[in-house]
């Protein structure tokens, strides 16, 4: 794993997260051990409406974190309701956090590779619908990542389990003093959920 990123997980403190928000992450952490136990591939599809910053963040974390704990056959995807692109910033604060990211097309909906490692596949970064032929059609779980997907995407197709997991939405600060700050402790918060997430994974 690529060094400033290890640095960036080794400081995360899950002391953090409050007993309620590990009630809510619960039935991920039961899924992800179930399919463990099973032997049998964990497909994580994170959702959220817009597929431009919240989903991806987690999209990235999720499978940091299951290569950092060295849980096998854990493959995570991100999609909206709509397709509109994956936010500047969102690469910007990766970057920061300690990933390489690289775009391999700009366009209106750009496409980035994002490493956290020399050796592993980067996660394919860019904004699709949820239930896009990137993504998997059966035996995957669809975690909610904004309040407002959660609601108004009453059925997705396929998915064994729909788990809400919801942040508040970083883009409420664009264009203000705080806009980099507040993608940085969302990505954080992010982190440190997917990393408690995964260390209590017993394989």
């Amino acid at each position: 794993m690529l060094h400033q990123l290890i640095s960036t997980i080794n400081n995360l403190d899950m002391s953090t997260i409050s007993d309620k928000r590990k009630e809510v992450l619960e039935p991920l952490i039961e899924y992800i051990q179930q399919k463990v136990n099973d032997k049998v591939d964990i497909n994580l599809n994170l959702i959220c409406t817009h597929n431009s910053r919240r989903s991806h963040l987690s999209q990235v974390w999720s499978q940091t974190m299951a290569s950092f704990y060295n849980i096998k056959n854990v493959r995570s995807y991100s999609g909206g309701t709509e397709a509109t692109a994956m936010f500047p910033m969102v690469a910007k604060t990766l970057i920061k956090n300690g990933f390489q990211v690289k775009t391999l097309s700009e366009d209106n909906n750009p496409v980035y590779s994002i490493k956290f490692s020399d050796n592993e596949h980067p996660v394919i970064g860019f904004s699709k619908k949820f239930d896009d032929d990137f993504n998997p059609k059966s035996d995957f779980a669809a975690i909610m990542t904004c309040s407002h997907a959660d609601e108004n995407c009453p059925i997705v197709m396929g998915c064994d389990i729909r788990i809400p997991v919801t942040f508040e939405d970083p883009k409420n600060f664009d264009g203000t003093p705080q806009q980099e700050e507040k993608y940085l402790e969302r990505s954080l918060q992010i982190a440190t959920e997917m990393k408690y997430v995964f260390s209590k994974i017993k394989v």
